[in-house]
């Protein structure tokens, strides 16, 4: 425990940048090997079984975002929770997190499980699968569907491993988990020939060893809190996990619903090119917030810890910190692919790109600058307590603002609008955001006097 106390003590006490570099390098490792499993299936698929499978693992996608929100909210829930009392030095209420979140967890997955099994064939066919499409898709999600237990305690527990502040060992299980992913996807779809079945399993497998070694982590009693791994249930502690990771869940949500309006608009004016090609500048985007991610999640146990301790200067500094020096690292990977976008969208694409759809991609993922301003300040409102405001942001950008233009615009002035749409949206809640946090900010400094 000593070991454990120590890093607590940094959290509160030392040069903010080296907790930042210190925390957010491993857990860049970890949010980087998360964001490839999702670019290493669109490379295997696209190279090993062709456009059209593409196609249909892209229609897929969305949907298998459900389990890791549940995940999310889970363990993201859990996390923003334990920071808190770590700092307030609650030990009773640290004990007993680990135990609500299990039985959270298992409740959830039992209850998704039986609702995707449901609902999977016609929420895929509203995404706009159809034909050859839709059968793999829907091969390929059933398989999916089975691995959902794996999925959702794979991140959860590893969203409260970072909640410690434990960055490096929550990279080296990702990092594990990824690699199995690799070789089982290499074996099963290229020796054996699998197909897009194949992918599925290799995720799934990959996602299961990523869970033991957490479980592993857990019971080997090394975390800084008492892990009491038993499941328990206790209403107040299970309500403040979920209101605090409701915020995770409420984005999966929503991104679903935007991903079926998404991919109807591009199925109704749109090619099975299309599709793919939407598909793959997803997963590229995703890979990239998947680093600023990492920096969302090392902010949230800095300032939960700081927050918990009345810390204030420090909660202001370290956010303002972490805007900054996510921007720094996530340039260097933004210029990659805007000066380059042809090397890039070639790994999952055979052939040459044209200049149309170098333009939307370029414009898609140029919003990613700014995005480190709306990521960070979605990690300091829940690290504060304000569930709110992150709950409500999601609902505004996906549900609000991004629907209304997917549905109209594309089939008004075509595939282009897709691209250009998510630009000017995401502008305007970056906006938002950014006047939030200053009132935030003031707020506290306003405490403090």
């Amino acid at each position: 425990m000593q070991e454990n106390s120590r890093q607590s003590q940094m959290i509160l006490n030392d040069n903010l940048w080296k907790i930042m570099v210190k925390l957010t390098l491993p857990a860049i490792l970890a949010m980087g090997l998360h964001g490839l499993n999702v670019i290493f299936d669109a490379i295997f698929v696209g190279k090993f079984v062709g456009e059209l499978a593409l196609s249909g693992i892209s229609v897929a996608y969305p949907l298998t975002q459900i389990a890791l929100g549940v995940g999310a909210m889970v363990g993201g829930g859990a996390g923003a929770y334990l920071s808190i009392v770590i700092g307030k030095k609650d030990i009773e209420i640290q004990n007993k997190i680990l135990g609500n979140a299990n039985l959270l967890g298992i409740i959830l997955t039992i209850f998704l499980m039986i609702i995707l099994v449901i609902i999977s064939g016609p929420l895929l066919s509203f995404m706009g699968g159809k034909g050859q499409v839709l059968e793999i898709a829907l091969s390929y999600f059933k398989i999916i569907i089975i691995g959902t237990l794996f999925w959702i305690f794979s991140l959860g527990y590893n969203m409260i491993i970072r909640a410690e502040g434990k960055m490096g060992k929550a990279a080296t299980i990702m990092g594990i988990g990824l690699a199995v992913n690799i070789i089982a996807n290499y074996i099963l779809m290229v020796v054996f020939h699998f197909g897009v079945v194949g992918a599925a399993w290799g995720t799934n497998i990959g996602m299961f060893v990523s869970a033991l070694l957490s479980i592993m982590y857990f019971k080997g009693g090394k975390t800084t809190f008492k892990a009491k791994f038993a499941l328990r249930r206790d209403k107040e502690i299970i309500n403040k996990i979920i209101a605090l990771g409701m915020p995770q869940l409420i984005m999966s949500i929503t991104a679903l619903i935007l991903g079926i309006v998404i991919f109807n608009a591009i199925g109704a004016v749109g090619t099975d090119y299309d599709l793919a090609f939407y598909g793959v500048s997803f997963r590229i985007m995703t890979f990239m917030m998947m680093i600023l991610n990492a920096f969302m999640r090392s902010l949230q146990p800095v300032v939960g810890m700081n927050f918990g301790a009345k810390k204030f200067n420090r909660v202001i500094s370290a956010t303002k910190i972490y805007i900054l020096g996510s921007l720094i690292i996530i340039m260097p990977f933004y210029l990659m692919a805007v000066l380059n976008p042809q090397t890039i969208l070639g790994l999952m694409f055979e052939g040459p790109i044209s200049s149309e759809n170098i333009f939307n991609f370029v414009i898609f993922i140029s919003i990613i600058p700014l995005f480190t301003i709306m990521m960070n300040g979605m990690s300091y409102f829940p690290a504060i307590g304000e569930a709110k405001i992150a709950t409500t942001m999601p609902l505004l950008r996906q549900v609000i603002l991004y629907i209304p233009a997917m549905i109209f615009l594309p089939r008004l002035f075509g595939v282009q609008y897709v691209y250009i749409s998510s630009f000017v949206i995401d502008i305007f809640v970056t906006l938002i955001i950014l006047i939030l946090l200053v009132k935030s900010f003031a707020k506290l400094r306003k405490t403090m006097n």
